[in-house]
Order: C-alpha cells, then structure tokens, then sequence
C-alpha cells in the first residue's frame, strides 16, 4: 500500500500505467463485465411497460389512456417522479470553503430536472469528519449550502434536507456511507434516486408504471448481469423488496467488501423474490460499464465525423447513446483521476467526447 502511494505520489504515469495493465490483462475479468448481452423478454417489458398480474388492475401508460379517470389511476398507482440526490460533504470544508460539490454534482441534478421532469427533486445532505457533530447540535452552521456556488444555482429547482443523523465515520470507503441512507429514503417516500456521479437522459415513464408487486425497478451491471447496481434505481413507498435489503445492513462489515450489499446482494434477492423487483436490461443505466476500456471510450476524442454521427444518434433516441438507454453512470471511481477531474462548461462545451455531447445540454446558457 505505502508502495503504491509513493509510487502515485512520484511518478503518476507509471501509476496509471500500471493500472491500465491491471484492469486489462486477460485475468483481470473486465472481458466478462464488457461481453455483450441481449435484453430479455422481461427486461424489456419492465423498461417498456410490465402487463399486470391476473386479477389486477391495468396500469396504463398517458399515452394509451381514453379518459381522465384513466390517467388519474396511472399517477396513483406509479412509482413517484420525485428524484433524489445524496451529497455527504466532510468538513472542514476545502476548496477554499466551497466544498466537494462540484461542476459534475450540479450536472447531475441538472439531468434530473432536465430529462425527468420531476415533480420536486430533493438533495439530501449531511457532513462528516471532526468536525462534523458541532455542525449538527443547533448552531445553524450550514457552510455547504451557504458557500457553495454550484448549489447556489440549483437553489430554486431543488429542496435541501438536511440528515443530523449518525453516520458510521469509521468506514474506509465514503461510498458506503450513502448506501443505507438511501434505502432508507426509497422506503419513506419512494421515487427515484441517483447517485451524484449519474445522469438521468430521458424520461423513466415506463419504468414508473412498473406494476404492483414489482415496486422496485433496479439496472443490471455489466453484460454478465453479474449484479444490480445501486447507483440508479426506483421504488415505491414501503416497498418490501428494500425492507428485506435494508434488514441486511444491521450484520453487514461493510469495511470487509466493495460491492456486496451494493450490487451482488440485491441480485440474489432478485431471485429469490422476482415478483417484488423489475430488473432492466444492461444498457439502461449502466452501460457503458466501469471497465477500463469502456471508460476510455465515452471520453476519447471524436473527430467530426463521429461527433455528428453521435450527435444525429442523441437526437433520435431523444438524448441517450443507446435506444434502451434512460441514464448514464459515470463511474467516477474508475474516472475522476482520468477524465471527470478536469471537465468545466467550457471543456464540456468545446471537447466532442461520447460524454460530453451527453451531458452538454445540462448546461445552463449563463455558464
């Protein structure tokens, strides 16, 4: 470990170098996670609309209803299009006391208010570090919220709430401190949830009217479908599929795994209980993967002739890369260092990149 931070510190090339042979050599499993996939029958019927269980009710889609009583049963019964955020700020604040929120956070949101169109769009937020229980024993310091300018602009689209609760601070990775807590969430007030490194493309309309029992709506990862990531998702209030996963964290080391109770645990549960969850094929929340290559392909160069070629493919599936594609993670794990570090409006705007003719229209015209 002091090997590879040294080695990081003093010579980053060689760092990512050995880093590249690391994920790609024929050992490493990448090939698996990026073999390619064929959606099924039932992933496509949960993206494009479930047929209901016998003995219940239709659940009908706007676009097929013939009356307003209709569509009034549709938006009762639906999944909330109510979009949450979460955004665990350490403190003392740096970035010369503006904080971790940065220009991606703020598209992120952006994507949601954009593309879902929801009916509110909640950021829940909390502060961790030392200094974090001064924060929240009633002094009414609120310095992200207060100094941020990339939430300063979000401030009329999106509802702040704030979490004093405990959070494990003796967890080695930060990711694993929202995982809970947004379970949590889904099951108080439903809706949909993404994390602060995912980009919501189009409308999930379908997905919404996923029918009852199945109140949770979960991507596959990888070509394998090896798992179900937690990054993007959708799920009504009191959904017993998320009371069952939630019961899993109260024995749960989350120091002794990465991925576990985030992505692998739920695809067993899947299968355990199938009518409770709609599973989505591959490529429709997290597709391209995390692998290496895959995140070198949305961010290399494209010359003219691939930026106009994507750019007609955006325009016809109404904002995505792919034709199942409703949202794009981008995996900020495996690409902050590499790409996601360096992107401003102007980058954004000026660089074609497979990323950034996704993510440009997020952009305010101010910026």
């Amino acid at each position: 470990m002091v090997f590879s931070l040294s080695l990081y510190c003093f010579s980053p090339g060689l760092f990512r170098w050995g880093d590249y042979v690391r994920q790609t050599n024929p050992f490493s499993g990448q090939d698996r996670v990026e073999q390619d996939f064929t959606p099924t029958s039932r992933e496509l019927a949960c993206l494009y609309g479930l047929p209901p269980r016998p003995g219940q009710p239709p659940l009908l889609s706007s676009s097929h209803t013939s009356s307003s009583s209709e569509s009034e049963l549709t938006a009762a019964n639906s999944i909330p299009n109510v979009a949450h955020f979460i955004f665990l700020q350490k403190l003392p604040l740096d970035h010369a006391g503006q904080g971790d929120f940065n220009f991606l956070s703020y598209l992120s949101v952006r994507s949601a208010i954009v593309s879902l169109k929801p009916t509110k769009v909640l950021l829940h937020y909390g502060y961790v570090g030392d200094e974090a229980h001064r924060s929240s024993e009633g002094d009414g310091a609120d310095p992200l919220i207060r100094n941020n300018e990339w939430i300063e602009r979000l401030r009329h689209d999106v509802e702040f709430v704030r979490h004093d609760g405990p959070l494990n601070s003796s967890l080695q990775h930060s990711e694993h401190l929202a995982d809970k807590l947004r379970l949590e969430i889904l099951l108080e007030h439903g809706g949909i949830y993404l994390d602060i490194d995912a980009f919501a493309l189009r409308p999930f309309t379908h997905v919404l009217e996923s029918p009852h029992p199945h109140d949770v709506v979960m991507g596959n990862e990888g070509g394998n479908r090896a798992g179900l990531c937690n990054a993007v998702m959708a799920a009504r209030p009191n959904s017993t599929f998320v009371k069952r996963w939630l019961e899993t964290y109260e024995t749960a080391d989350l120091n002794a795994e990465w991925n576990y109770h985030s992505v692998l645990l739920p695809k067993q549960l899947a299968g355990q209980h199938p009518d409770e969850i709609c599973e989505l094929p591959p490529d429709s929340f997290f597709w391209p993967t995390w692998t290496w290559r895959h995140v070198e392909w949305m961010h290399e160069p494209l010359d003219q002739a691939d930026t106009r070629r994507w750019q007609k493919r955006i325009q016809r599936t109404g904002g995505s890369l792919f034709d199942n594609q409703l949202a794009y993670h981008a995996w900020s794990q495996m690409a902050r260092d590499r790409y996601l570090r360096r992107l401003t409006p102007e980058v954004v705007r000026n660089e074609d990149t497979r990323f950034n003719l996704l993510v440009r229209r997020f952009i305010a015209e101010d910026l």
